[in-house]
């Protein structure tokens, strides 16, 4: 692969809803530029894109691929993202380090739930959008109305159709370039004349263009006043112009046919034009969120201090660290040695390499502006900044949303559960979306993602790593508290022959109210009990505070006061006091009417009009509280709070709910009592395990 300049680099992050079409556009673009002599298909597994073993058995793009392609004497780097909004993550890094985002929009469905996410990525880092309406030649394709729907459901935007379809469905058989009034036919680059029966619409599409064009610049808008008209050049400039700056808010808009390679021609072409090369575009600093985003105070160019930021790391337990990495600023060098700024310390970057799909070419240099991976660094992953030591520099990061779904996971042998920790860990590095902890409530390693097939996709990653890991529904994180003042008191003695023990504790429990914790007061008087023992009863009480009473979970919101007691002045030790200060609690919580605390999760879903009152049901029979309804560009949006033990596997019922177009979030909001009618089968769960054990 030749070395390019970074005036003849573009970075396109390709995205849109799953099923719109995007890995079949790559592959026809890839054609056209002879990259490859032979399109692949995704039924077949052989498309450049979609190469990971899961992807193929799945048929369902999981990875953001980077392909190259060399077009014109520059390079454009397509990072074919999942429409799968499991991946959001991926689709994130895309955008991060991306110049524009490229939106595919299916003709038939028009603009759903992926489409709106990409856009919602591409406002949060300010990247300018363009959009091409794929599969047009599909039954019932509109491209007319699609546009629409767009207008519709982004009316702060101005779309402007560059590229016109001829016919549409079976009937579709080339496209129009309204700007040089040009016709491409079939899958061919040649331009002929256009068809009579369009002429109409091309005229109309012209002069929107030249209107979008002239609000580009106050120069051009002047000179549109007074003539009425602009030059080619001063359209093509002008549309340029409003294409690279996001803040205009002006959106090309393209069509294409990417599994028959119709139209495919002209849109690299636009590529070339529309989108900015790193030269002309700043570079976002690391920032806190909330804070206002700093930028390095010069273009990227070579001569610049290197930073390079890493979107992506990939693990196989045979080949080892691959890191993927866009230059932000300076060039970097095989054989080199570079800092990262995120962990302080040094990585030799032995040699660079270029990707297209899964093909590796080792490069010697790479400019400002190129996208590039490395492989076998010890300390680097996602989200790092690459730069030297003298000028540490770290670029700014995306903002991740908390999981939604979660597991526990166990390991399937002795020998898994050694490497379970480390490996979980690998895979949390690749992916900022993905977590996994130690649930110290529950006693389980809990895995949690974006959703069931992103949890599942991490778990077969991690078989091929080379751990088998076995999942479950996760435990609920109950808590248990009393709700009024309770007292008891318990004596434990003990005679055996020798040493004898003797405590005897009076203790009194009181709610505390939520978020109270749990506190332990001494109120003894007269001597009754030792000092000295006072913290034995403490310890004793503590033992029983993580494994509960009444169900097995953490006891929260109780004040422990001990008032009154006996001892012996021989028999009476540590030991004694602990076990009756233990069990003097256990029979004052059971007579402090205890219950059970759940987790109530604020959730905010996000579904077609058409969908709402489904959503609002569908919560009530979960004991959700709707919080709120609102409506975004043509969604709506329901809030509310739900217990967390009827959301574990909500996606899946969302999904079905929607036919895939919902999407939600959802953070821990409070603990709350749980209705006694569903507590009491726990407690009873709980109760018959115990006498089960004994």
């Amino acid at each position: 692969m030749k070395e390019y300049a970074t005036e003849n680099i573009r970075n396109v992050a390709l995205v849109g809803h799953q099923g719109s079409g995007k890995s079949s556009l790559v592959e026809a673009l890839l054609y056209t530029t002879g990259a490859i002599t032979r399109m692949g298909k995704i039924a077949e597994g052989s498309t450049v894109s979609d190469f990971d073993e899961e992807e193929k058995q799945r048929q369902l793009s999981i990875n953001t691929t980077l392909v190259p392609i060399e077009f014109d004497d520059c390079k454009i780097n397509i990072m074919d993202c999942p429409g799968f909004t499991d991946f959001i993550g991926e689709v994130k890094n895309a955008v991060r380090v991306s110049d524009c985002v490229l939106i595919a929009v299916d003709a038939v469905a028009g603009p759903e739930v992926g489409t709106e996410v990409a856009w919602q990525v591409a406002e949060e880092f300010n990247q300018p959008p363009i959009v091409v309406i794929n599969k047009i030649n599909r039954e019932n394709a509109s491209y007319t109305r699609t546009l629409e729907a767009l207008r519709a459901r982004f009316p702060e935007y101005k779309f402007i159709p560059v590229i016109l379809p001829i016919g549409e469905g079976p009937t579709f058989k080339g496209v129009i370039n309204v700007l040089t009034q040009k016709a491409y036919y079939d899958v061919g680059k040649d331009r002929s004349e256009l068809p009579a029966e369009m002429v109409s619409d091309i005229q109309a599409a012209h002069l929107a263009l030249i209107e979008a064009a002239a609000e580009a610049n106050d120069e051009l808008m002047n000179k549109y006043f007074e003539t009425q008209d602009l030059s080619f050049d001063e359209v093509r400039e002008g549309m340029r112009q409003a294409a690279r700056n996001a803040d205009l808010k002006t959106v090309p808009v393209f069509v294409a046919a990417g599994e028959v390679n119709i139209g495919t021609y002209p849109l690299l072409e636009a590529l070339i034009v529309y989108v900015s090369p790193p030269s002309q575009r700043r570079v976002a600093l690391y920032s806190e969120p909330g804070e206002e985003v700093q930028f390095l105070n010069r273009p990227q160019s070579d001569d610049g201090p290197v930073a390079a930021y890493v979107f992506k790391t990939t693990f196989d337990r045979f080949v080892g660290t691959l890191n993927y990495f866009r230059i932000f600023s300076g060039s970097m060098k095989s054989g080199s040695s570079y800092w990262n700024s995120e962990k302080g310390q040094e990585e030799r970057f032995q040699q660079l390499l270029v990707l297209r799909g899964k093909e590796q070419f080792p490069v010697s240099v790479l400019h400002a502006g190129d996208i590039g991976a490395i492989a076998k660094l010890n300390d680097t992953g996602t989200g790092d900044t690459i730069s030297t030591k003298d000028k540490q520099l770290r670029l700014r990061k995306p903002v991740y949303s908390a999981p939604v779904y979660s597991v526990a996971v166990d390991p399937k042998t002795q020998q898994d559960g050694q490497k379970m920790g480390t490996v979980l860990s690998q895979l949390v590095q690749g992916d900022p979306t993905l977590r996994w902890r130690n649930d110290g409530d529950t006693k389980q390693i809990v895995l949690e993602g974006m959703g069931d097939i992103h949890v599942g996709v991490a778990l077969s990653r991690a078989e091929r790593m080379g751990v088998h890991l076995i999942s479950s529904i996760p435990k609920v994180p109950y808590k248990e508290t009393i709700t009024k003042i309770s007292k008891a008191m318990h004596r434990h003695k003990k005679q055996s022959g020798g040493a004898g023990q003797f405590g005897e504790v009076h203790l009194r429990l009181e709610p505390t109210g939520s978020g109270g914790g749990f506190s332990f007061e001494d109120e003894v008087v007269g001597g009754a009990i030792a000092g000295s023992f006072i913290p034995s009863i403490e310890k004793g009480i503590r033992g029983v505070l993580d494994s509960g009473v009444i169900a097995g979970y953490p006891v929260v919101d109780v004040r422990a006061v001990v008032y009154d007691g006996k001892m012996h002045p021989v028999d009476s030790k540590d030991i004694a006091f602990q076990t009756a200060g233990r069990e003097a609690f256990r029979e004052a919580f059971l007579q402090g009417s205890p219950m059970l605390l759940e987790p109530i999760m604020n959730v905010r879903v996000t579904v077609p009009e058409e969908n709402m009152g489904d959503i609002i049901s569908d919560f009530t029979t979960r004991r959700g509280r709707v919080q709120g309804m609102d409506s975004e560009a043509g969604r709506s949006i329901v809030t509310a709070l739900v217990p967390l033990a009827e959301m574990l596997r909500y996606s899946n019922d969302l999904r079905s709910m929607t036919g895939g177009r919902g999407i939600y979030t959802m953070e821990f909001s409070s603990y709350e009592t749980m209705p006694s009618n569903i507590a009491q089968p726990i407690i009873a769960q709980f109760k018959q395990h115990a006498v089960t054990e004994e």
